[in-house]
């Protein structure tokens, strides 16, 4: 999001606006995040004239390439991993931008060498000395970039020049290591200067959070204790850790998915409105959030955090294995692919409504979404009819694979009777404002560029996360599971879950199932004629 001359956020398509002059420094520029997410997101801007004309990009990586085989290769890759056409024209001029350093990132005298490239390159494209350092790397070289960046002084920013550093998740493994990061960074960069990404906030459900929530006057007055009774946050994928058991291993589920994707969510979701759409407003009010979790005590951490591990199991008619089979996975490993947490957020707002989140590997659909249900209305009116119970509306944010809202409500089926059928009133995004090639990083990318933090992750926000986490890596590294693997490939997770719903008499949403239209609810009569 970019701003106006009043300071107020305003649609950079509307604008037109392409970024400042600048060159990108891809650390990892060899590796799948790159070819994958990066390039197509810049040709994407390129395409969508987002893109300065005074641009490049400096990839530094260990494979040995020169300029132009790495132009070569990242020719033909584009056509695997771009979710639209190349047009030739524009992908030539995009390719004339890049360039390409071999090094050993530990090495100092690669530093030196990509100094005097960005010399080169803001003679050849006239970049006027802005740069963005990406480090799409290993975690392990987060802080070793940043301090021979800073040593061969590539950070500092003179003559109104800027530098920025893009730091990928996760960013620490555990709250000591986070701050620990936070502090070596701290050193070589001002807090403004570094970018912490998320690519989940890149998608158009996420930021469309807070326009549908305060944009509309009739949700945000009953967005709060008085009229909701839980929300719920589902990650769920149904791909395996696939070629990534490596990481896995060292991260499992929490680490890897909670601090950042679904805290994010659960901040924009459950925030005050702050004053402005300026970065700072909006991350002191997603950080009170965060300071408002109750972290678990070990007592509630065993009532209140499920975890889980997929065993084999059949998925689209396919036999599948389990995770302890999966390439680079211990045969005995502990490690979770699955946590359900049930989480209380302490301030007037949200005093005594549950937040539920859950996300997993190998569960029955692809789906990220969250799910606002609200209290269910007296029951009084109905008793002398047929009507058995009356179903909680629910608000349903789809972030993917299908991004939109849905509002479920209770409407009468037609006939002499009194019986309610479920009913959604659904928007999709594709419907109303069309479909266009997104890999969730440009919005990101583009923000970097301007200078926009809103959509990136504050160092008090990173550390407030990790802290709610802690309690819970530290029981479950103490009380090893007996129970592993516990639920099979393509269900819901393990049991454990539902019961930390069905004991406060809830249940998960179900993705798979949803009733769309007053006729279905009339044909499906003898299945959800009293539905509750």
């Amino acid at each position: 999001m970019a701003q106006n001359s009043d300071g107020a956020q305003v649609s950079q398509e509307t604008l037109g606006r392409p970024g400042p002059p600048c060159a990108m420094v891809i650390f990892g520029a060899g590796g799948d995040l790159t070819k994958r997410k990066l390039f197509p997101a810049l040709y994407n801007l390129a395409k969508g004239k987002l893109l300065p004309q005074e641009f490049a990009i400096v990839g530094v990586s260990r494979e040995q390439f020169s300029s132009d085989e790495f132009r070569q290769r990242t020719s033909q890759e584009i056509r695997q991993y771009l979710t639209g056409d190349v047009e030739q024209d524009s992908w030539d001029q995009f390719v004339k931008r890049l360039y390409y350093i071999p090094g050993d990132f530990k090495d100092p005298e690669l530093y030196k060498k990509l100094g005097e490239t960005l010399g080169q390159v803001e003679k050849e494209q006239n970049t006027h000395g802005n740069c963005l350092f990406y480090l799409a790397t290993s975690p392990t070289f987060f802080p070793i970039v940043v301090k021979l960046l800073g040593a061969a002084k590539l950070t500092e920013e003179q003559n109104g020049k800027w530098k920025r550093v893009v730091i990928e998740k996760p960013f620490g493994h555990d709250l000591e290591s986070a701050v620990s990061l936070n502090h070596e960074i701290g050193q070589v960069l001002r807090e403004d200067q570094i970018y912490r990404i998320d690519h989940y906030l890149g998608k158009e459900t996420v930021q469309n959070i807070l326009a549908f929530r305060f944009a509309n006057g009739i949700f945000e007055p009953v967005w709060n204790r008085r009229y909701v009774d839980h929300v719920q946050v589902t990650v769920a994928e149904e791909l395996g850790v696939e070629m990534r058991g490596d990481y896995y291993e060292n991260a499992g589920a929490l680490r890897d998915m909670v601090p950042n994707h679904i805290f994010q969510l659960i901040t924009l979701t459950a925030m005050e409105p702050p004053i402005s759409f300026e970065a700072q407003a909006v991350h002191d009010e997603q950080t009170k959030i965060l300071r408002a979790i109750q972290p678990l005590n070990p007592e509630r951490v065993l009532d209140h955090a499920v975890r889980g591990q997929y065993a084999e199991g059949e998925m689209d008619g396919k036999r599948v294995p389990g995770y302890r089979s999966e390439a680079n996975v211990n045969p005995a490993s502990s490690t979770e692919t699955f946590v359900a947490l049930a989480l209380n957020i302490d301030n007037w707002r949200w005093a005594g409504v549950p937040f539920y989140l859950r996300t997993g590997k190998r569960l029955a659909t692809r789906s990220t979404e969250i799910v606002i249900r609200f209290r269910r209305p007296p029951f009084v009116l109905f008793r002398k009819t047929s009507v058995e119970k009356i179903a909680p509306n629910e608000l349903v944010i789809n972030i993917q694979p299908n991004e939109g809202i849905s509002l479920s409500f209770e409407a009468k089926i037609p006939g002499p009777m009194v019986r309610l059928g479920a009913v959604n009133m659904d928007f999709q995004y594709s419907d109303y404002f069309g479909s266009r090639p997104s890999t969730g990083y440009e919005t990101l990318l583009y923000d970097c560029m301007m200078g926009d933090p809103t959509l990136f992750q504050r160092a008090d926000m990173v550390e407030a996360s990790w802290t709610i986490v802690q309690p819970i890596l530290d029981l479950w590294k103490a009380l090893p599971p007996r129970d592993f693997p516990n639920y099979p490939a393509g269900s819901w997770g393990p049991e454990q879950s539902l019961e930390l719903l069905r004991r406060e008499g809830r249940e998960w949403h179900d993705s798979t199932k949803k009733l769309t239209s007053l006729k279905e609810a009339a044909e499906g009569m003898s299945v959800l004629g009293t539905k509750a």
